[in-house]
């Protein structure tokens, strides 16, 4: 089976509420439900709200002249930055406000701060995960903010800034008890991930170590719908899901159904990062780290993750090109 390191799918909006998970996380400096309007805000387990409405009140960043003349002339000139984000809506990552039109999530927020710090105007554009990368090579994106791993291939084409920690999640019914660190656990356990992603790889090695270990091997399950698993979920037919962690994060937070049993890097035993990724010798990624490394110092970016509930990830510094995740065998 073809696998994609990188490539995670994730929860589309409508699967979501479809599945009772309207977003929910902790509201960190966003007006939630302005206006008065309560289509706007949505409440979650532990009474947070946050504003899912097209008017998101963003933190905003402040032109930095150092940051702003790392960026190259042809871009300045241009007075924005073209920037690619994720098609499929994935809350909290990017998904479609309630005017099903705005754009918003965590990769809008930060790729905003970015924006304002080097005096640019964010210029969005949704696409597939494949046609991202394209329009990086072709030279119509500046930038691609769409929950993108680093990685040792990826560095031979790209140039990245790190900006969060890559996290997954083992989402389980709540209150099973289960815990989760390692094979071990889930031995003999039957478990929903997707198909060609990195956590299915993870998934995959475990089961084959419980087998060489003498124990029982993971039963393994696919859905096509975020909804069908979470069904699945809540029937007893599987005792997990793995999956990215903001999305599992996410869902629990609003559903109020489930629970976090163990979260693990995204690149297994090397603890992957996020980066903003451009095309390798743009010439930006100078510039977008020390916007990033910026947001970082003024608490902006604090505030954003925080928001949308995901402190967790966190970084104390934007770095350029460090060490990914290994290479491949295929």
């Amino acid at each position: 089976m073809r696998r994609h390191p990188l490539h995670r799918r994730t929860l589309t909006a409508a699967l979501t509420l479809a599945a009772g998970s309207v977003l929910l996380t902790a509201c960190g400096g966003a007006a939630a439900g302005s206006g008065g309007d309560a289509g706007n805000t949505v409440t979650g387990a532990h009474g947070s709200t946050l504003n899912i409405g097209p008017d998101q009140h963003r933190v905003h960043g402040v032109k930095d002249p150092k940051s702003a003349a790392l960026v190259p002339a042809r871009v300045r000139r241009t007075g924005g930055l073209r920037i690619g984000v994720g098609a499929e809506s994935s809350p909290p990552l990017s998904f479609y406000a309630t005017d099903d039109k705005t754009l918003i999530g965590v990769e809008e927020d930060l790729a905003t701060l970015v924006a304002d710090t080097l005096g640019l105007k964010p210029r969005f554009e949704p696409l597939s995960w494949e046609n991202l990368f394209v329009g990086l090579d072709s030279g119509k994106l500046d930038a691609v903010f769409a929950n993108v791993t680093v990685t040792e291939e990826r560095k031979d084409k790209y140039d990245f800034a790190t900006y969060r920690l890559d996290q997954l999640a083992m989402e389980a019914k709540k209150g099973s008890g289960w815990k989760v660190r390692g094979p071990k656990d889930v031995a003999g356990r039957t478990i929903a991930v997707g198909s060609g992603t990195n956590q299915e790889k993870i998934l995959v090695d475990w089961s084959k170590e419980n087998e060489k270990a003498g124990r029982e091997p993971v039963d393994i399950k696919y859905f096509q719908k975020p909804s069908d698993t979470y069904l699945a979920l809540q029937s007893g037919r599987i005792d997990g899901y793995f999956g990215p962690n903001p999305t599992a994060a996410y869902h629990v937070n609003t559903a109020g159904r489930t629970e976090i049993v163990g979260t693990f890097s995204g690149g297994g035993s090397v603890q992957g990062k996020i980066a903003a990724t451009t095309k390798k010798g743009s010439g930006l990624v100078k510039a977008y780290a020390a916007a990033l490394q910026k947001v970082i110092d003024d608490g902006r970016y604090g505030k954003v993750l925080a928001r949308w509930g995901l402190t967790g990830e966190a970084l104390k510094s934007s770095r350029i090109n460090p060490p990914g995740l290994p290479r491949t065998a295929n």
